[in-house]
Formats: C-alpha cells, sequence, structure tokens
C-alpha cells in the first residue's frame, strides 16, 4: 500500500498542472521579428483571436525584435521555463530538431510549390518528433527565399574574397556551404549583431529574404543582391510542450485552430511582401546582379556537397532521399 502511495505521488507530481477554473496562462514568446514586421502583425492577429476566443483563460505576450536574445537564447530560455514559445526561422528550429534544416539546404527547392509539398508531407513526422522533443510544433511559416547582399558585384566565386561576409554563429548549413565555396572573410554573428556590424565596417555582406533585410534595416548598408537565391528560409511558431500541456483542452483546441489560420496567413503575406519588399529596395537603388549560369552550376555543385557532408549526422541519409524524391515529384 506504501509503495503504491508512493507510486502515485510521483505520478502526480511529474504530470503537468492544468489551469484551475479562472486561472489564466500566460505565454511569452520570444522573436527576432522586429515591432510592425508582416511577422509581427499576423502573430499580434493571432494572440488577439486567441486571447478573445478563449475569454482571457490564455494570454500571450510577445517579445519582438530579438529582445530575448539570438534564437538560442530564446530556445535556451524555453527550456529554462522562462519563455513559453518562440517563433523562430529554420536556424532556431534545428537547435531543437536538426533534422528539419533538411528544408534548409541550398538549392534543394526551385519553387515555392516544391517546399509547400515537401513540407506538407512530412509535416505531421516533423511535428511528432518536436513533441518528442517537448516541444509543440504550432505553425509553420517562411522567411522567404535567400539571397547574397553585398557592397560589390558577385557574379563568380572569386568576388566573394572581396567581402567581409556574415555568417550566422548558429547555422552549421552556412557554415559548410561557406567553408565548400571558400569564403575567406566569413564574420561569425548572431542576428541582432548584423546591423551594428553592415555600420561599422565589420561586415559589408549578409544574406537573407527582400523582406527580412528590409524589416532589419540591412537594406540600408549594401547596395547589390544576387538575382539567384541560394535556398528558401522557412521559419515556425512553437510553444514549450510543458506549457502548453498546462492549458485546457477545449484551450488547446482553439491554439491550435487559430494557429492553423496563422500559418495560412504567414506564408501567403510574407510571399507577397517579400516581392513588395524587392521592389522597395530596387526604388531606393538596389541592384539586382544577374547570377552568370556558371557561377550558379558552381554554387549548386558545392551546395550538394553541403547535403553529403551533413547527411548523417544533421538528418540522415533516408531523410535526405525523401526530401529530393518529393521535390523531383513536384517538379515533373
Amino acid at each position: 500500500m506504501k509503495i503504491r502511495s508512493l507510486a502515485t505521488c510521483l505520478a502526480l507530481l511529474a504530470a503537468p498542472r492544468m489551469a484551475a477554473a479562472g486561472e489564466t496562462t500566460t505565454i511569452k514568446v520570444a522573436t527576432l521579428a522586429p515591432s510592425g514586421s508582416a511577422w509581427m502583425k499576423k502573430f499580434e492577429k493571432w494572440k488577439s483571436n486567441v486571447e478573445r476566443r478563449t475569454e482571457g483563460r490564455v494570454k500571450v505576450k510577445f517579445f519582438a525584435g530579438g529582445q530575448q536574445g539570438d534564437e538560442r537564447d530564446a530556445v535556451r530560455k524555453i527550456r529554462a521555463g522562462q519563455l513559453q514559445g518562440a517563433a523562430v526561422t529554420g536556424v532556431g528550429l534545428g537547435l531543437i530538431n536538426p533534422e528539419v534544416r533538411v528544408l534548409d539546404l541550398p538549392f534543394m527547392f526551385k519553387s515555392d510549390e516544391e517546399l509547400d509539398f515537401v513540407r506538407t508531407t512530412l509535416a505531421p513526422e516533423f511535428e511528432k518528433k518536436f513533441e518528442e522533443k517537448g516541444f509543440v510544433l504550432l505553425a509553420w511559416g517562411d522567411v522567404g527565399w535567400t539571397h547574397l547582399f553585398s557592397n560589390t558585384e558577385i557574379k563568380q566565386r572569386s568576388d566573394l574574397d572581396k567581402t567581409k561576409m556574415w555568417a550566422w554563429v548558429d547555422d552549421p548549413i552556412v557554415k559548410k556551404f561557406f567553408e565548400k565555396l571558400n569564403v575567406k572573410n566569413s564574420v561569425p554573428l548572431g542576428v541582432p549583431d548584423v546591423l551594428p556590424a553592415l555600420q561599422t565596417g565589420q561586415i559589408n555582406a549578409c544574406y537573407g529574404s527582400p523582406l527580412a533585410t528590409v524589416a532589419l534595416q540591412w537594406h540600408t548598408k549594401v547596395k547589390f543582391m544576387t538575382a539567384t537565391p541560394l535556398s528558401m528560409a522557412v521559419g515556425a511558431f512553437t510553444v514549450s510542450k510543458q506549457a502548453f500541456d498546462q492549458i485546457k483542452p477545449e484551450d488547446q483546441a482553439i491554439l491550435r485552430e487559430e494557429a492553423k489560420g496563422l500559418e495560412k496567413a504567414l506564408i501567403t503575406t510574407v510571399r507577397k511582401d517579400n516581392k513588395k519588399a524587392l521592389d522597395t529596395m530596387k526604388s531606393q537603388g538596389l541592384q539586382v546582379i544577374d547570377s552568370p549560369a556558371a557561377m550558379q552550376k558552381d554554387f549548386e555543385a558545392e551546395a550538394k556537397g553541403v547535403w553529403s557532408s551533413l547527411s548523417g549526422s544533421m538528418f540522415s541519409a533516408e531523410m535526405l532521399k525523401r526530401v529530393q524524391e518529393l521535390a523531383l515529384q513536384k517538379r515533373k
């Protein structure tokens, strides 16, 4: 009897405590997305809908613009219980489940449709693995097609030697790709450090989607953009499973339902606004430099070397093969 009682007590202590009647659960969410950006506008709409539909039982507080640090800091704080969620890029997602980075590989996709098909097909599997890691992936999103931005034209690999190129310190894909391309002057920095580094001349080149580059104000310090994108950068909105499990089932259902609407709105809006952002930059003097076929071929060959190098460590060879096959299936 005593053993059974002790086991029961331990089980009760280990189980997540669900909010009592009338109690408010607050979800604190970090993101690098700046206030007023396309992403934050959709996040705020989601917050408003969730708080209204749960009648205040669930409150959401966003920390925008890297207030909580880089994505590594956000993930660490979630695990420590200081935050309950984060809206992150593939880099942040990879700190939770590295395998998801297969979606960010350079030159993997040639269209939005290919990404959508692959991501939709594999989403249930990825989401299950996130839950196993203690995170609930509520909504997928896009950052957009990633281009090189610089103050010198980049038309061949050797032109990279003229740059001091930012390399996100927590991104092993970029690190490996730049190694393959023999980038000699890459500077490892976190995202919040990029603008100050551009302002001081510590770096004079970076990469990102047009929308992210405008939102983060990097576009004010660069003159050129490569026409050919390197990759499609994805993202997602995730919360800790421990925090999610404390919410009543009926309110969990509301969060998930609103998140599906958020996902659709994010992807649609971000793709549209990426085009607007590029037009804005061009009107302000940004020059889009055509990428010669030789450079594209060179970069793509090195990109496939990145795939092989990371296969078996970041993601399985089987996962890489599945993504390739699915992309080709849609490409046909």
